[in-house]
């Protein structure tokens, strides 16, 4: 069974104004990795010189999407919808015919994270507790406000659905509030969807934009 859906998430805070776009079902940039193994940890299998799942120019195309939505004003929500909640995946990206898979774009000149691409499904989701985050992303520092810390280590494709914590190419500095319970949320659900039957599957990707040498994100697809 395949589950389609897709949602962008505005966050507005200080300096950071970040979007994350969620894209839901079907199956990278450069990291070819495997499900959980026996201890549940996702390990890296190989390093791929390209996706076979998606182009160069489709991610090409997403990040022109993001650029675009970068450039865009945002007021009193965090959430809104992009294409009025249509997917954009074509055909050949929302092929279950080899199961699931994840990929994790290499890190730019200044060692940001790039892109994330899955078909999420019960075999990529981990089973053994996350470790703490030992990886400082680009831009990382934080600052104690009044209702706690005001940024966190930001996975781009959330540790529930595929095993990948400590994966520089799967971190970048968010809000807490972007982090949860923003994408917090719309992960819950999709895990809940997947942990229903071997049978589902969501396509899933994520594409961060930052502007000019800026450490911190400004758009997320």
């Amino acid at each position: 069974m395949k589950w389609s859906k897709r949602w962008a998430q505005v966050h507005l805070w200080g300096l950071l104004t970040v979007v994350a776009v969620i894209a839901g079902l079907a199956g990278g940039a450069t990291v070819n990795v495997t499900g959980p193994d026996a201890a549940g940890n996702t390990s890296v299998q190989q390093v791929a010189a390209k996706s076979h799942h998606v182009t160069k120019h489709q991610r090409h195309q997403r990040r022109v999407t993001s650029a675009n939505l970068a450039q865009l004003q945002y007021r009193g929500t965090q959430t809104i919808d992009v294409n009025n909640g249509h997917p954009t995946f074509t055909k050949q990206e929302l092929s279950t015919a080899k199961g699931a898979w994840q990929y994790y774009g290499a890190l730019d000149r200044y060692n940001r994270a790039t892109d994330a691409e899955a078909l999420l499904n019960q075999s990529l989701m981990p089973t053994a507790k996350r470790e703490e985050l030992t990886v400082d992303p680009t831009g990382w520092h934080n600052k104690r406000i009044r209702s706690g810390y005001l940024y966190n280590r930001s996975h781009l494709i959330g540790y529930q659905l595929t095993g990948q914590n400590n994966n520089w190419r799967n971190l970048m500095t968010g809000t807490r509030s972007l982090n949860s319970p923003e994408m917090l949320h719309y992960e819950d659900d999709i895990a809940d969807y997947l942990k229903q039957s071997p049978q589902h599957y969501v396509r899933y990707a994520v594409v961060p934009v930052f502007k000019g040498s800026n450490l911190l994100a400004q758009v997320c697809t």
